[in-house]
């Protein structure tokens, strides 16, 4: 089947995001201290409060006084963010500018609008996308399907010829229940196995 769009996901994809790169020098290798941490008070359904549109400030401020022991801790998840990434995922820039060159590129990223901007300015690649639509922006996160359905009025693209490719099952499901083919990511070689299935 030819494809006619490709819409990536960010965060473990094209980047290599996560909060214990930030956090494991912190916890000075208490690897279980920062696990309960990352479980019990900046877990991921509060980082999702983030990526659905809250500040940064005032979810800190609210979590510094339900746990005012961890302070330090908690404030670092803002102006330690730069740390949460190591890069780009290797081969991942190249491949886009490859496959940017033969169809339109899309992007869907759960993501804090506050962070974005400098994010953006950090990868180049980024600048591939014909547009980019932020989960803060709308105030919709993956895997809700109202931002899949809005990613394809957006981007102008029918699901049924757009591949969406994303590093977590419950978000290529959404998404293929959203009528969109679908690749769950694992490793840039896998990738191009499945795009020369639709022979790219």
């Amino acid at each position: 089947m030819k494809l006619d769009a490709i819409i990536f996901d960010v965060g473990n994809v094209l980047v290599d995001w996560n909060p214990r790169h930030l956090y494991a020098p912190l916890f000075q290798g208490d690897t279980a201290a920062m696990e309960r941490f990352l479980a019990t008070i900046c877990t991921p359904a509060w980082h999702n409060r983030l990526d659905a549109g809250e500040s940064f400030a005032a979810v800190i401020a609210e979590t510094i006084a339900l746990h005012p022991e961890h302070r330090a801790l908690i404030e670092a998840y803002d102006h330690g963010w730069p740390r949460m990434f190591r890069g780009a995922i290797p081969g991942m820039p190249e491949l886009l500018a490859e496959l940017a060159a033969r169809l339109p590129l899309y992007a869907l990223t759960n993501f804090p609008g506050e962070k974005y901007g400098d994010f953006r300015a950090s990868f180049p690649f980024m600048g591939l996308f014909r547009d980019v639509l932020v989960s803060s922006e709308v105030r919709l996160t993956k895997p809700d399907p109202r931002i899949f359905h809005l990613a394809a009025e957006r981007f102008g693209v029918d699901p049924a010829a757009t591949l969406f490719i994303d590093d977590r099952a419950d978000n290529v499901a959404a998404a293929a229940r959203c009528g969109f083919l679908t690749h769950r990511f694992t490793d840039p070689a896998s990738l191009k196995a499945a795009l020369a299935a639709f022979g790219l």
